[in-house]
C-alpha cells in the first residue's frame, strides 16, 4: 500500500469528543498492516541521522514511536498522562482545542544533550507537542524534530512549536 492510500483511512468523527469538534480517527490505519507499514515507513524517512531517541506520546504516540524506533533502531521515551508513573522526572499542564490536559516524564530515561525526535499521531493546536517538548528540554534533551501523521493547518499548531522543525505527512 502506497502512502496516500494508508493517509485515506483516517476516519472523520464529527463532534467527538463534544460539539463542533471533528475528531480524525487513525485507528483504521493502525488496524492494517500494509498502511501502518507506509506511515512507519514515511515517518522513519523523517527523523535525521544524529536523533539518539524518539519520544512518543501517550497514547497513539506510543505506537508510532515504537514502530518507528524499532525501524530506525532507536530508543522510545514515553511520555504520559498522570497517575501513570511512579517517578516522575517533570509535569506540564496545557491548553487542549478542547479541554486541558497534563503530561509527565519518567525519571531516569533521558540524559542531558540528548538528542530526540518527538513523534504523535495529530498536531492540532500545538499544546501536547509543545508541552512535551519542555518536559524533554527541561530534563536537559534537545528536541531537534516533531513528526506526525496529521496536521490540521487551521488550528496553527506549528505556531505554538516556534522554530522547531514540523514533519507532517498529510497536512489538512
Amino acid at each position: 500500500m502506497d502512502l496516500d492510500e494508508a493517509l485515506g483511512l483516517i476516519g472523520e468523527v464529527p463532534d467527538f469528543p463534544e460539539p463542533g469538534v471533528l475528531f480524525r480517527d487513525l485507528s483504521p490505519l493502525f488496524a492494517d498492516a500494509g498502511a501502518f507499514r507506509a506511515v512507519t515507513d514515511a515517518l522513519a524517512g523523517s527523523i535525521d541521522a544524529g536523533v539518539d531517541a524518539l519520544a512518543g506520546v501517550e497514547a497513539r504516540g506510543f505506537l508510532l514511536a515504537a514502530a518507528v524506533g524499532y525501524a530506525r533502531g532507536l530508543g522510545v521515551v514515553l511520555i504520559r498522562k498522570p497517575g501513570k508513573l511512579p517517578q516522575v522526572a517533570g509535569r506540564v499542564d496545557y491548553a487542549l482545542e478542547y479541554g486541558t490536559a497534563t503530561v509527565e516524564l519518567p525519571s531516569g530515561v533521558v540524559r542531558p544533550g540528548q538528542r530526540i525526535a518527538v513523534l504523535d499521531d495529530v498536531l492540532a493546536t500545538g499544546g501536547t507537542v509543545a508541552a512535551t517538548s519542555k518536559l524533554l528540554e527541561d530534563a536537559g534533551a534537545v528536541v531537534e524534530s516533531v513528526s506526525v501523521v496529521l496536521e490540521l493547518a487551521a488550528l496553527g499548531g506549528r505556531k505554538a512549536l516556534g522554530d522547531r522543525k514540523v514533519h507532517a505527512l498529510q497536512v489538512c
